[in-house]
């Protein structure tokens, strides 16, 4: 492993572990999670999906907010490697999800046609406790290497531990209401990314890329951001008309 390979692998962990911060940020916690494991795995995407303490699933986070990527994790909250990981607690892999059809007979049509063609799913559990899943994903028909999978394993487990240290410490509440509000809170994102979609004639990704820009510059959370933008509290306007804010490319 490169020396500087070694450095963005130390800045993650300390990026994960440090959530004891009254500025905490749940969803552009996990966006970073998804983001630095495809740059440190060197896989082509990555999602969460957290319990909704209900017994079922729903996606949190992904490294891209491309439609199609949503839509993939959208559907693996019913079917695929990352609700039998977070059912099982066990790694779940996929060389060739053409050869697993009929394995997940909904999940995998729509992975593929997205073009993506193998997956690993890692829990994110504390012992017994597993609040959700990490998935990988690559467009080609190659297994996710060994090393890899217990990078992310690695990865998942410091970001539960910080996720759930951080609602028993800084907010004394009981992990299934902060689970049950983030992801609330995504649902409100989901809202204003098509808000400024339409708006600003973008992409879903770019929408929310403008989003969590405007967050961080103003100190505000990223779901409060998004609230705003979702109800016309703030006029999309404001954000998409200041280039301090909005990613290029």
């Amino acid at each position: 492993m490169s020396n500087a390979r070694d450095q963005r692998l130390a800045r993650t962990f300390v990026t994960l572990a440090d959530t004891l911060v009254a500025d905490f940020d749940v969803l552009d916690f996990l966006g970073v999670l998804t983001e630095r494991t495809v740059e440190l795995l060197e896989v082509d995407a990555a999602g969460v999906i957290l319990s909704d303490q209900r017994g079922g699933w729903r996606p949190a986070a992904g490294s891209s907010e491309d439609a199609e990527l949503v839509e993939v994790f959208a559907a693996q909250t019913e079917q695929g490697p990352c609700v039998d990981c977070a059912h099982s607690g066990e790694v779940v892999t996929s060389d060739d999800l053409i050869v697993d059809t009929g394995r997940w007979p909904q999940f995998t049509p729509a992975a593929v046609g997205a073009g993506f063609r193998a997956a690993c799913a890692v829990p994110m559990r504390l012992r017994d406790e597993v609040i959700g899943a990490l998935t990988l994903l690559n467009t080609h028909a190659t297994a996710i290497d060994g090393d890899s999978i217990e990078l992310g394993r690695a990865l998942a487990d410091v970001a539960t531990i910080g996720i759930l240290q951080q609602r028993a410490v800084q907010h004394e509440q009981i992990v299934s209401e902060q689970l049950q509000a983030t992801l609330h809170h995504r649902t409100v994102i989901e809202q204003a990314k098509g808000v400024l979609a339409e708006s600003g004639g973008l992409d879903m990704h770019r929408a929310y890329l403008v989003l969590r820009a405007y967050a961080r510059a103003h100190h505000r959370r990223l779901s409060d951001v998004a609230r705003d933008v979702a109800t016309s509290a703030v006029d999309p306007a404001v954000l998409l008309s200041d280039p301090a804010i909005v990613p290029q490319g």
